[in-house]
């Protein structure tokens, strides 16, 4: 039983794994050697994140494979409906990374809000000669308390991104054509306070909120879900948050939008033609920009370990 993790694996998933009897390796395979790779070596299970991709091709010339695990939420790397057609289990690990994701969301809502972002790449070099220069600039941020957030997407990660935003005194809406209602539980010291949420139009979510969020997967058509017409509806001066999947959001109109300042500013933790984004949205002056590392905390690389050991070793002891 040998389990290829193609993008790695933490330890304690690896060693539950290898304490049930499977094999583990985790030394990369280049793309292009890795159908040959998987046949040679037997492996059974390939686990992936989101550098490797599974295609038809693979699917058809590996034979010998019984699943292809996710480290993760998005499974566009995959094709996953042709894979379990053809007799595959097909999985990811979205409890284990639905608490990561908020904890960045928060910060790059921070970030952005008071141009801490903008701030840090200009006072060290500014700092020493222009302080005041930048207290006046960087002295007109906005609060978070008593602002409404909007989350496009209201499954596992939007409602632990809720449960922060409701943390810290914001006003949650949202929109969801799958979700009419979610309870999120808020812990206030010892006590929980249960919060009721009814899902809305994306029209009239874009017109409320001062934030907007996406937790949603990018459309089978890929066609931008947030464009020109949608940045028309939303607030004059609102801020975009997007840490769903590059390209949800269309990033001509985006920066469009930023130069006109109809959005006030942005924060993306994903990019169109990720690994090599675009330089003009890297370098804007009003977006907050971290590297794809939504899920990768310590803590969530850790369950999503161990839900992909857990995931495996319950399919072979069936």
């Amino acid at each position: 039983m040998k389990v290829l993790a193609n993008d790695g694996i933490s330890a304690s998933g690896k060693e539950k794994l290898e304490a049930n009897g499977f094999t583990v390796v985790t030394e990369n395979v280049p793309q292009d050697k890795l159908i040959e790779t998987i046949n040679s070596e037997g492996y059974e299970v390939l686990l992936v994140r989101s550098a490797t991709t599974a295609r038809k091709d693979l699917i058809d010339a590996c034979k010998g494979l019984k699943m292809i695990g996710r480290g993760g939420v998005g499974m566009d790397n995959i094709d996953v409906a042709y894979g379990r057609e053809n007799g595959l289990v097909v999985f990811n690990t979205t409890p284990s990374s639905s608490m990561a994701v908020p904890a960045l969301v928060l910060p790059l809502m921070f970030a952005i809000s008071r141009a801490i972002y903008d701030s840090n790449r200009k006072m060290p070099g500014s700092g020493t000669t222009a302080f005041k220069v930048l207290t006046t600039k960087y002295g007109n941020g906005f609060e978070l308390i008593g602002k409404t957030i909007g989350l496009f997407g209201l499954a596992s990660i939007g409602q632990f991104t809720a449960k922060y935003a409701l943390g810290c005194g914001m006003k949650v809406i949202a929109s969801d054509p799958f979700v009419e209602t979610a309870t999120i539980p808020v812990e206030v010291a010892d006590q929980t306070v249960e919060v009721n949420i009814k899902t809305q139009s994306m029209d009239s979510v874009l017109a409320e909120a001062d934030f907007i969020s996406l937790h949603i997967p990018m459309p089978a058509d890929k066609k931008a879900v947030i464009s020109t017409s949608e940045f028309a509806k939303m607030k004059d001066g609102a801020f975009i948050i997007n840490a769903a999947r590059g390209g949800v959001i269309d990033e001509d109109a985006l920066i469009t939008a930023l130069d006109s300042g109809k959005i006030a500013a942005a924060g993306l933790d994903v990019f169109v033609g990720e690994p090599a984004p675009r330089a003009d949205i890297l370098s804007h002056a009003k977006i907050a920009c971290t590297p794809h590392i939504g899920a990768a905390t310590l803590e969530a690389q850790d369950r999503i370990g161990t839900e992909l050991a857990d995931n495996i070793i319950e399919f072979y002891k069936k």
